[in-house]
């Protein structure tokens, strides 16, 4: 539509050009084909009257030429504001679905993978879903930018809910064993956070269960691929 109208305006803008150069041209013309000796003869009141009425009609093609230069010029510059205008919204849009969750992301972080393990007096230990939050939770604090457990990305409206008390559900898809979260951020200090003293996974492999971590430079974590909706929020 933008181009259209250009090129609208660019047409116009010629014709008020090429009816300058004609009013011009008919004015050389007219001096070439008049008889000098006419000319001569030509009362000093009817020169100025004729030069008069051809300044006259100079001046209003020459201020047609200008208005819609003007007009152009104006144009060219409102389509450069509306292109900036919409490449800092695009931007913007580009930020809000990276900060929502709606972009594959990548960079350096970290794997932690879990699997559910059988001790020796025999007891099974499970990874259940307060396992799960536990983990994220403390990833998040180490500031971590971005999660997934078995590529099911987490955001703020993302549940870890466990279902039948062994069923576990992330994002209401279920998910198996083993559990592999992945977190983008300081690799070294998410790592150190979490199997420091005191840390979720320093606990857990006291505890026996089979839990490692993972340090890499090149972390893919795919984008939420659900809708993002809110029933209560105005």
């Amino acid at each position: 539509m933008k181009k259209k109208g250009k090129i609208t305006l660019t047409i116009t803008i010629g014709i008020a050009m090429l009816a300058l150069s004609t009013v011009m041209f008919m004015q050389f013309k007219l001096v070439n084909e008049t008889d000098i000796t006419s000319i001569e003869n030509m009362r000093e009141e009817e020169l100025r009257s004729e030069l008069a009425n051809w300044k006259e009609k100079y001046d209003e093609a020459n201020a047609q030429y200008q208005e819609k230069s003007q007009t152009l010029q104006e144009y060219n510059e409102q389509e450069k504001s509306d292109s900036e205008t919409e490449k800092l919204l695009q931007e913007e849009l580009d930020n809000v679905n990276l900060l929502l969750g709606k972009t594959d992301v990548e960079g350096e972080g970290i794997t932690i993978t879990l699997r559910d393990v059988e001790n020796e007096d025999g007891d099974y230990l499970i990874i259940t879903s307060d396992i799960l939050n536990t983990l994220v939770n403390e990833l998040k604090l180490a500031g971590a930018e971005a999660i997934s457990i078995n590529e099911e990305r987490i955001i703020n409206l993302s549940d870890i809910a466990t279902v039948n008390e062994t069923l576990i559900f992330i994002n209401q898809q279920r998910v198996f064993a083993p559990y592999i979260i992945k977190a983008i951020g300081d690799q070294n200090y998410l790592e150190s956070s979490l199997i420091g003293k005191d840390g979720a996974i320093y606990s857990l492999q006291r505890q026996g269960y089979d839990v490692t971590v993972d340090k890499s430079n090149k972390i893919q974590i795919p984008r939420y691929n659900k809708e993002i909706t809110t029933r209560y929020i105005e």
